[in-house]
């Protein structure tokens, strides 16, 4: 569990939203196990990158990047008039993208596929952002990587795709280590 001042030492410019964010993430990191200094550490620089410190939980791009080509079938999404890429593009702290995607989350967040296909704006909101970031972190493994030492590219890389960001990612994990020794 941290506390509203960790949290802010974190993630400095997230001050104002610091009291929407503290429940719903001790609640989210419990529920999915990222429950050991190190798997908190890991989890809330990737959350400060992804999101912006808590600022964004909907992708600023319009998502039809997502609507064709080998990303699109990646993520199962089909080109249509609207597009999939664009209803399913990232949302949440750790951006949910795709239709694959948030069909797996909607299981595992309300035991059905409907809730978040149907209303996938759901994710921006504070309790299903910061679950669905939890369940992602936890359904590709990442307590067990981040439990290992020197992990943290490897866990950029699962929830990035790559490095992108890497040297302010490495910045949160730095303050989140030394906030949570």
């Amino acid at each position: 569990m941290i506390t509203r001042e960790q949290l802010i030492a974190i993630m400095p410019h997230a001050a104002k939203r610091a009291d929407k964010w503290l429940q719903p993430l001790n609640d989210a990191m419990a529920e999915f196990g990222i429950d050991t200094p190190r798997r908190i550490q890991a989890f809330l620089a990737q959350v400060a990158h992804e999101s912006a410190e808590l600022r964004y939980t909907r992708e600023l791009a319009d998502g039809s990047a997502y609507d064709t080509g080998r990303l699109a079938e990646r993520l199962g999404n089909t080109p249509e008039p609207d597009g999939d890429g664009q209803r399913y593009k990232g949302r949440g702290l750790i951006q949910i993208t795709g239709i694959y995607n948030y069909r797996k989350c909607s299981w595992a967040l309300y035991n059905n596929a409907e809730t978040l296909l149907d209303h996938p704006e759901l994710l921006e909101e504070p309790i299903a952002a910061a679950r669905s970031a939890a369940w992602y972190w936890w359904s590709r493994g990442l307590n067990v990587t981040a439990d290992c030492p020197n992990s943290f590219q490897t866990i950029t890389r699962v929830i990035n795709g790559g490095l992108n960001g890497y040297a302010e990612r490495v910045g949160y994990f730095e303050a989140a280590k030394r906030v949570l020794a």
